[in-house]
């Protein structure tokens, strides 16, 4: 057989029964015929009333635009989705403060008032304000303990040791005050001993620590006002601790980018530090100049650098208290603020810094 056999039919060759019998026009299988039916023919209904020119040029403007059917923005096949137009991003929205300023504002300033006008009229009634601060920081303190953790500090012998330890302190000095912590301490030792013995030791572990924490550290500024210049001092602390923590506030919300210490307090920023800094600096400066007898500007700069470090320090300490505790504030009690304990987180480490500072620059008295 030649090469020439191969796909070329032979002469007188008609093909098979069923090839005969196929209707003229396009091959095709005869089996696949007994299985086909017409194509409906769907009239192009948009088209109606047009002639062909005119649809052939808008069926060439389809091709270029991407298909026929993507005419009005649907879609080329059944199953493909619209596509949804593109939504613009919304305006960034300005920066707002964590909370209620005009609240936060009013009560401090009403604080305020009420702090110094105790302190340049009568000393007693300025002690009487601390020691009340203590008691109702106390009570803050060992209420969140036992909601949170189902720790019972006891609140009674904190409470009476803690203005105790206030009027010790004022009147006999540091001695007096480590005598009344030392009282305060035992007290609680043996207050604890009258309930039943499962969890004494985290009990009276918190009480210790809740009566050191608040009304022991409050004492230094009952000594800071037993000193000839003791409401100035006073003033002075107040002053240096309320700056820096609206200096590092402002630059903190204004230029604030990279974490101080975010495990801790997320909110805290390194140009928030650096703006408490600046601030408590420049009214140190002014304070020592001004309101303290024989103090000096550079020594401000000192005291001022002291404070921020030591406002800072005590915020993040109670912000560790309350990340442990799992709540944002220690009480409600102040609007805009919080509790007392959340006014006095920055304040009480601060208070023995000043006291030291001020007795090694211009003496206890």
């Amino acid at each position: 057989m030649n090469d020439s056999s191969w796909g070329a039919p032979q002469a007188g060759y008609r093909g098979t029964p069923e090839m005969q019998a196929a209707p003229a026009g396009p091959a095709y299988d005869v089996h696949d015929a007994q299985h086909t039916r017409p194509m409906p023919v769907v009239p192009d209904v948009p088209d109606a009333g047009r002639d062909a020119d005119d649809r052939d040029d808008r069926d060439d403007r389809d091709v270029r635009d991407g298909g026929a059917a993507r005419r009005g923005g649907g879609p080329l096949f059944r199953d493909e989705k619209p596509q949804e137009p593109m939504s613009t991003p919304p305006p960034p929205q300005k920066k707002r403060a964590g909370r209620d300023l005009r609240a936060a504002i009013g009560v401090g300033v009403g604080l305020g008032a009420v702090i110094v006008a105790s302190l340049f009229v009568v000393k007693a009634v300025f002690i009487g304000v601390i020691a009340i601060a203590v008691v109702v920081g106390l009570w803050e303190l060992t209420s969140r303990l036992e909601e949170r953790k189902g720790i019972k500090a006891p609140l009674v012998p904190l409470a009476v040791g803690g203005a105790a330890m206030i009027v010790a302190g004022y009147v006999r000095g540091a001695e007096g005050a480590w005598v009344a912590m030392a009282l305060t301490a035992l007290a609680v030792l043996v207050w604890r001993m009258t309930e039943p013995p499962e969890g004494y030791l985290k009990d009276v572990t918190a009480g210790v620590f809740a009566a050191f924490y608040v009304p022991f550290l409050a004492t230094f500024v009952a000594m800071l006002l037993s000193a000839d210049d003791g409401p100035q001092r006073v003033l002075t602390f107040l002053l240096l601790t309320v700056v820096s923590d609206t200096g590092a506030y402002a630059v903190g919300w204004r230029f604030g980018k990279h974490k101080l210490a975010p495990r801790i307090s997320p909110g805290k920023t390194r140009e928030g530090l650096f703006g408490a800094v600046a601030f408590a600096m420049v009214a140190g400066a002014l304070c020592m100049q001004f309101l303290i007898d024989g103090g000096t500007w550079w020594q401000g700069l000192l005291l001022g650098l002291a404070v921020a470090a030591s406002a800072t320090l005590g915020d993040l300490g109670e912000s560790m208290i309350k990340r442990d505790l799992g709540i944002k504030d220690m009480g409600t009690l102040l609007p805009g603020h919080g509790g007392i304990m959340d006014r006095l987180d920055s304040l009480l480490p601060t208070a023995p810094v000043v006291w030291l500072l001020l007795v090694l620059f211009v003496g206890a008295n």
